[in-house]
């Protein structure tokens, strides 16, 4: 309880030397942290939710940035009154219960680099092909 959600599965995968995975989460958190990427300034916008909320789906992946685990995860969460929020979840989330999978994958490491049109840091198309 109280944890940063983000923070503690990026360690995980840090100390795991998780390449390349699958992440999924489930259950509550007081207080969430997202952010939405604003695709024309190029820049992400945190949004910060300071309540209690259900974790609806919360899912993502690992792969590699600059040489080390890079974690990779969107949220959508809920209030008491059923309302839905989300976006990519960053640091500043933090769990009241979780539980969470870590499905690492056998295969070629997925490295991301900087994209020019986008201004994301996506898998580089050299490491997706057989």
């Amino acid at each position: 309880m109280g944890s940063d959600l983000y923070e503690s599965i990026s360690k995980i995968c840090t100390e795991e030397e998780i390449k390349i995975g699958k992440v999924t989460a489930l259950g509550a958190v007081t207080q969430a942290a997202v952010a939405y990427y604003d695709q024309k300034k190029k820049v992400y916008k945190p949004i910060t939710f300071k309540k209690h909320l259900e974790i609806l789906n919360c899912s993502g992946n690992v792969s590699l940035k600059d040489g080390k685990p890079f974690v990779h995860m969107h949220a959508t969460f809920a209030d008491g009154r059923g309302n839905v929020f989300g976006g990519h979840l960053t640091s500043g989330t933090l769990v009241f219960a979780c539980e969470l999978t870590i499905e690492e994958l056998e295969g070629r490491a997925l490295d991301r680099k900087p994209d020019e049109i986008t201004g994301l840091n996506l898998w580089d198309k050299t490491s997706v092909l057989v």
